[in-house]
């Protein structure tokens, strides 16, 4: 089986040309063979260093910054340098570190993206250069085998909105998440932004913003821009996994749709967020030894996410527990800036995506509105009684004490996931939640929080439902079976292989989800589930056995670990 440690490459470029290829540069970790074979002799101090005594002077250099966004500067810098070095360093600080180069930290770099601008990072196609996108996509990826595209328009980033050309940097950000805890090597991914403008006024007067200063285009121009592109990545790398990250609420669920059976593609706000809460809430109802179809589910807040979290919820109640559609359907109250989704509202304030989960008004003819008509979070509490509370609102508090002990009267373990990132967006601290249930609460949070006491004396561990537990095996899954596509089925499959690593099924009072410490091992089985899965409904492009599939992918992880470079004219650039 072949791993990085018996890698061997065959490698075309020498001195200063390797030495500024993160891809094939060991920086002192040159052995005294390649030194030479590369002309490098000259080029290095004498010293050779082990990559555990290179990790250990990055680790210190790290340390040097306090400020978060200077750690995200040092490490973007020694992506740049030495992918081995920035991967393995990462790994072994994983929970430290990943909310440096993703959130939150990250958000605020790509806030501050054209000031911190120091070179390229992935592939800029423009809105005015629309004739020539073709020949500006095959500069970059002609003679390359890639396998995942990561793409995003940047309109809504991290909870900060529309950040123009800057976005860019989620699509870095999740690309190295995907070969971290994924295992896809970082050669085959490409990240890219579609720069259509921006209607973020402070980008618009900055004289500094490098992308391009003009309105956002929408309409058919939009799609027109977007089809161009995604046609260029099915025609040259028709085995490829489109990523979608960061769209717009009016394109996110639109463009998935309208693609997903072209195409293996994938929209990690839409369907990333939708399998870890499907996961977190099968661990949760294991715990209370109830059905998935049997919960009462109020989404407070009804965007992309939440949209995406009530989709995958009752696609799931399907798979699992044989529940019709318009049944599962039911299950689901959700509300937006307007409170609850309910006829009376009437098209002007319910988007064509949310017709499915429209409440009938006669249900409600008892419970009292607003003087706009409107219901709010709490009468809809007092009226369903949910089982589950989940918020994707970004409405800090809105998860008031009235309304958590008004739900807690109607379930022994409510089930309340306050999902809302940043953390000073939450809507319910699971230290206050924790209180006001007297312990009984099931938790799972968007952002990491520190465990609560509960009245028994024991600390219940907070369940981070943090996406990158389940889409880089998700991904690698169906990239490594050249899936046709990337099914609902395929994802429940990776959602239930994520609950079954659930350490709440040892102890109920444990935590619903694995600690992200374990996310590189977690993804791995969660990529096996994906592919057994893709081979079994027929959609993989391999011939394998299901009973392959595991060992085919431990061959295909990339590990951050060094292979044997051997110098030849004609290898690799």
């Amino acid at each position: 089986m072949a791993t990085a440690t018996n890698r061997v490459l065959r490698v075309a470029l020498r001195g200063d040309n390797i030495l500024t290829h993160p891809r094939f540069n060991k920086g002192t970790g040159f052995t005294a063979s390649e030194r030479k074979a590369f002309g490098l002799s000259g080029r290095l101090p004498h010293r050779i260093n082990t990559l555990e005594e290179q990790y250990k002077r990055a680790y210190e250099q790290l340390r040097i910054d306090e400020e978060p966004l200077r750690k995200n500067t040092f490490l973007q810098s020694l992506k740049d340098q030495n992918w081995v070095l920035y991967y393995g360093l990462l790994s072994r600080h994983l929970k430290e570190l990943i909310p440096i180069i993703y959130t939150p930290t990250q958000g605020d770099a790509i806030a501050n993206y054209s000031h911190l601008f120091r070179r390229s990072e992935g592939m800029y196609l423009t809105f005015p250069e629309l004739d020539s996108m073709e020949e500006d996509f095959l500069e970059q990826t002609k003679d390359r085998d890639l396998q995942l595209f990561v793409v995003t328009d940047s309109e809504a980033i991290l909870g900060i909105g529309d950040q123009g050309v800057g976005g860019i940097g989620i699509a870095t950000a999740k690309s190295a998440i995907y070969t971290l805890l994924g295992g896809i090597d970082p050669s085959k991914t490409q990240a890219v932004v579609l720069d259509v403008g921006t209607d973020n006024e402070k980008l618009l007067n900055d004289p500094l913003y490098v992308g391009w200063p003009n309105r956002r285009i929408r309409g058919k121009a939009y799609d027109r821009f977007v089809d161009k592109f995604v046609q260029l990545v099915r025609k040259h790398y028709p085995h490829s996994l489109l990523h979608f990250e960061d769209f717009g609420v009016n394109n996110a669920q639109r463009l998935l749709d309208f693609y997903r059976d072209k195409h293996a593609v994938f929209n990690d706000d839409v369907q990333g967020t939708g399998a870890v809460t499907l996961a977190a809430l099968m661990a949760a109802v294991g715990v209370t030894k109830s059905k998935l179809a049997e919960q009462r589910i109020v989404v407070y807040g009804a965007g992309t996410a939440g949209l995406g979290i009530t989709k995958q919820l009752r696609d799931g109640m399907g798979t699992i527990d044989n529940l019709s559609a318009a049944d599962a359907n039911k299950r689901f109250y959700l509300l937006d800036r307007y409170g609850l989704v309910k006829e009376s509202l009437g098209p002007e304030k319910i988007r064509p995506a949310l017709h499915e989960f429209v409440r009938p008004d006669a249900e409600w003819a008892d419970v009292p509105t607003n003087d706009k008509g409107e219901i709010g979070l709490l009468e809809v509490v007092k009226k369903v009684r949910p089982t589950v509370l989940i918020g994707c609102s970004t409405s800090a508090g809105a998860f008031t004490e009235e309304i958590i002990k008004e739900m807690a009267k109607g379930t022994d373990r409510p089930i309340i996931f306050p999902l809302s990132n940043p953390t000073r967006l939450v809507e319910v601290t699971p230290e206050q939640a924790n209180t006001w249930t007297n312990g009984k609460a099931l938790m799972a949070s968007g952002s990491p929080f520190p465990p609560c006491k509960m009245p028994n004396g024991k600390m219940y561990e907070i369940a981070e439902c943090n996406n990158a537990l389940i889409y880089p095996g998700l991904g690698f899954g169906a990239m490594i079976t050249q899936a046709r596509k990337l099914s609902d089925t395929m994802i429940i499959a990776g959602a239930q292989k994520l609950a079954s690593l659930s350490p709440a099924h040892k102890d109920p009072d444990n935590a619903l989800l694995p600690d992200f410490a374990h996310a590189r091992e977690v993804n791995t089985e969660v990529a096996v589930a994906v592919a057994e899965q893709a081979i079994a409904e027929g959609e993989a492009g391999v011939d394998w056995d299901k009973e392959e599939v595991r060992d085919r992918i431990a061959e295909r992880q990339w590990i951050a670990e060094y292979p044997h470079l051997v110098f030849d004219p004609k290898g690799e650039r």
